[in-house]
């Protein structure tokens, strides 16, 4: 997918692998700008990139620390007057180092995972939106956050994973009320929460066997089908929970 490159930048979140890497390549393709952000860019596959873009910056950013989304605005204010897009890909589901996996049943819950993925999932994306609507709020931009059909309450007829279905459903509400007060002060602004189905990525991986292949799809064709719905989306979409071919889903 090609197209004319944005007049101002890009900032994707959680940008070092999985969908957030394969949307920088492809952003970069088009010929935009992007910042990139991660923990730790330098030791990612984003240093290799960075080396053969020059329209690819990198930002350091702990968005799970309270002071992490504004400091990303902070600098990102700092290379930038206005942004094209804001691409939330970062993301929590287990953590080995946390002693942290998909709850199956309620006794498994953790008060302390059910936190981290909050701040993560839901927190980070919110206030980053926060403090980035300055930046936001002059020309024709779009806010989106990467969701799952798993936070939806309607579609949970499985129960389980307590803190992940949780901390997205929050997600989803933040941007529907985001959306809202977007149409006031910026209604040039679209914000969406966006499912891109079961990537071959690093946090679906312990999960894989029971997805059919045909189902389980690369990042870089998920990479594609969101930015081809972010590419046609309009301010009267604003608040929408769609999937990669562009469906409504339920709240």
């Amino acid at each position: 997918m090609t197209s004319s490159s944005f007049p101002y930048p890009v900032l994707i979140t959680g940008a070092s692998s999985g969908i957030g890497l394969a949307l920088t390549r492809l952003h970069l393709a088009r010929g935009d700008r992007v910042i990139a952000s991660s923990r730790q860019p330098d030791s990612s596959p984003l240093a290799a990139l960075a080396s053969r873009h020059d329209k690819l910056e990198l930002v350091e950013a702990d968005l799970t620390t309270n002071r992490g989304p504004a400091a990303l605005a902070d600098e990102t204010v700092r290379r930038t007057e206005h942004l094209s897009r804001v691409i939330c890909c970062a993301g929590v589901l287990h953590d080995t180092n946390r002693n942290m996996s998909p709850e199956k049943r309620l006794e498994e819950l953790l008060p302390e995972n059910l936190e981290y993925s909050f701040r993560l999932n839901a927190l980070a994306p919110i206030l980053l939106a926060q403090a980035l609507l300055p930046l936001l709020r002059r020309q024709p931009a779009t806010f989106a956050a990467i969701s799952a059909r798993v936070g939806s309450i309607t579609d949970n007829h499985l129960g389980g994973w307590y803190s992940y279905r949780s901390s997205k459903a929050a997600l989803n509400q933040l941007m529907r009320t985001f959306a809202v007060e977007a149409r006031r002060r910026a209604p040039n602004l679209t914000v969406l929460a966006l499912h891109p189905g079961t990537t071959d990525t690093p946090l679906s991986a312990p999960f894989q066997s029971r997805v059919p292949q045909e189902k389980l799809f690369s990042p870089d064709w998920v990479a594609e089908q969101l930015t081809e719905q972010l590419d046609k989306a309009t301010p009267e979409q604003s608040g929408s929970f769609l999937n990669w071919r562009g469906e409504s889903l339920p709240w």
